[in-house]
């Protein structure tokens, strides 16, 4: 089974701040390109898709340009595009000019990490308003949130009826099961929605991590999404909290043997080559 790893990272402090890192150790120090490409050999990974890294808001539009400049010296084998940041809370004029921009730097999608930011933020006006645009001109808009925060995600994708939406993190895995359960389910009923299979070991604890851990809440998400609506990511260098990448295509080689061949595809590489234009 061969992985589009629709959710990888870069770490790059000579270039940008990345202040949601500073107490975990983990994460010290760099993470590039050359590292990623390490950990991708020999675990059946053919490229990726660069997702927005959470830098300092005042990095956010300079981490874009340069990682448009990498994708320029790309072989095929490399990236395959971006995800970027975005700002659909700033004013009309400010948030149409960046989302121009990024019309020349092989953006495939657009993000803002909502779990670190209030509530109220995607419930303005202004910012639904800006979101429906991106929607518009046919990009997806990945949603990072807490798994607290999933019915205010629901209401967002249920405003946002003409935008695709792709719940990364299958929605904020490490909180109470029963929870989290019922939220996920009202959130898949929408039908405009995917969600990305990534980023959950980074939440257990490394004893923790295991088949039998793992299996109820991916479980869950396939019952619900089916394998026409999930995304699979590696979430490099955040899953070196958990399994670490190789670990990671591992275990999920495992959880999804149980599919058709077909069904397998569809989640390791087929579905992020259709919501991010691959």
């Amino acid at each position: 089974m061969e992985f589009l790893d629709a959710h990888q990272h870069l770490i790059l402090r000579d270039r940008f701040g990345y202040d949601w890192t500073a107490d975990i150790p983990a994460l010290d120090g760099d993470f590039t390109l050359d590292d990623y490409n390490r950990q991708a050999a020999g675990t059946g990974i053919i490229g990726s898709i660069f997702m927005e890294s959470g830098v300092n808001d005042a990095d956010y539009q300079n981490e874009a340009r340069f990682i448009a400049s990498l994708l320029k010296k790309q072989s095929i084998n490399g990236m395959r595009g971006q995800v970027v940041s975005c700002r659909p809370e700033e004013d009309e004029a400010s948030f149409d000019a960046w989302i121009e921009e990024c019309d020349r730097m092989r953006v495939k999608g657009f993000r803002r990490i909502l779990h670190v930011m209030p509530d109220e933020l995607s419930q303005s006006p202004r910012f639904r308003a800006n979101l429906k645009k991106i929607g518009r001109l046919g990009f997806a808009f990945d949603l990072c949130v807490l798994a607290r925060q999933l019915p205010l995600a629901t209401e967002l994708v249920r405003d946002c009826d003409e935008q695709r939406f792709v719940l990364d993190h299958c929605g904020g895995v490490g909180c109470d099961f029963d929870g989290w359960r019922a939220a996920l389910k009202e959130f898949a009923s929408l039908d405009h929605v995917l969600v990305k299979l990534s980023g959950i070991t980074a939440h257990c604890s490394p004893d923790a991590i295991s088949m039998e851990t793992l299996k109820p809440w991916v479980d869950h998400v396939l019952e619900l999404f089916g394998s026409r609506r999930i995304i699979w990511g590696g979430d490099w260098p955040v899953v070196n909290l958990g399994s670490g990448l190789p670990g990671w295509v591992e275990l999920s080689r495992q959880l999804i043997a149980h599919l058709s061949s077909e069904e397998q595809r569809d989640i390791a590489q087929t579905n992020a080559r259709i919501v991010y234009y691959i």
